[in-house]
């Protein structure tokens, strides 16, 4: 018996027809124990429902929402070790969480990587500041590809 495998497609929502009946050959294939995961953002369901042979065979139909403000800073700051120490009085600010959220990064994950590079927390040595003001990070959200 083969081992039980989990393909993951991210982006589902740019995929066609096409590629959808391709996953629906592998999954109703007995030999390849397959589950199939679908993510995708705006429009994800849309595409999936319109694939009815594929649809039919989801199991679950699961939607996610945008955090509150209050769970970002508590989801960051154990994402990473520089927003650990998040609070009033520490470097960073809980408040530049909040910040950064709103005006840059909008609850992308993978923006949110990019902003806690190192790279603008060194910033802020050569430029003789003693914490990740404002002023930085607005220069950080420049640098965000």
């Amino acid at each position: 018996m083969e081992t039980p495998r989990a393909l993951l497609v991210d982006e589902a929502q740019w995929l066609n027809g096409e590629v959808f009946e391709y996953f629906r050959y592998l999954w109703d294939e007995p030999a390849t124990q397959l589950a199939i995961i679908f993510v995708g953002g705006a429009g994800c369901h849309t595409v999936l429902r319109r694939a009815p042979m594929l649809s039919s065979r989801v199991f679950i139909w699961q939607h996610f929402a945008r955090h509150t403000p209050g769970v970002v800073i508590e989801v960051i700051r154990l994402f990473h070790p520089v927003w650990a120490d998040a609070d009033a009085d520490a470097d960073p600010d809980p408040d530049d969480i909040t910040f950064a959220d709103s005006h840059a990064v909008h609850g992308n994950v993978r923006a949110r990587a990019q902003l806690t590079r190192p790279r603008p927390y060194r910033a802020r040595s050569h430029r003789g500041r003693p914490r990740a003001d404002r002023e930085l990070l607005r220069w950080a959200f420049s640098r965000l590809a």
